[in-house]
């Protein structure tokens, strides 16, 4: 298993990928998260801005995600909480399993962490399987953000532990 950033000419593919999140969402009651997005050109500015990343075993795609170095907007305030602390991260947006490994999530949250000390993540409320996923990852739940359309999101962060 390998990540790489994402090919333009991958972008069919990693379309799809992101259809069968949308529907895995569905199938689960997360009905309001991910309609309409993320659209195609989203995805191609994420691969321009070189914060698209695969995750790859040979020839096939096994996750799709955005690592977003900066302070994002929508994090900037956080309710009904705080962040672990204030110190430079990283985000992840736009995570998706394309279903043919098990914990594939896990492989690219654990390649994130490498590139920073801390990282922030959102996810809806109705998405149950995320909120596990994150949690078992050792993401902590901090609070709730707004994204820009003004719906809250449940906010989660994950400080790398130092080693003694």
């Amino acid at each position: 298993m390998k990540i790489r950033h994402t090919r333009k000419d991958e972008i069919d593919e990693i379309m799809g990928i992101y259809a069968l999140g949308r529907k895995i969402m569905r199938d689960s009651g997360n009905t309001k998260q991910w309609v309409g997005y993320p659209t195609r050109e989203m995805i191609l500015s994420d691969i321009g801005n070189g914060n698209s990343y695969v995750l790859e075993d040979g020839n096939r795609i096994h996750a799709v995600f955005s690592l977003i170095a900066g302070e994002d907007p929508t994090y900037k305030e956080i309710y009904e909480g705080e962040w672990l602390n204030d110190s430079a991260y990283m985000t992840i947006h736009r995570i998706v399993s394309a279903g043919g490994i098990k914990r594939a999530s896990d492989i690219c949250y654990d390649w994130s962490l490498e590139k920073t000390d801390n990282i922030r993540i959102d996810t809806h409320e109705d998405n149950q399987i995320m909120q596990h996923v994150l949690e078992r990852n050792g993401f902590v739940k901090c609070g709730v953000i707004y994204i820009e359309d003004g719906s809250p999101r449940l906010a989660y962060h994950k400080v790398k532990k130092c080693r003694p």
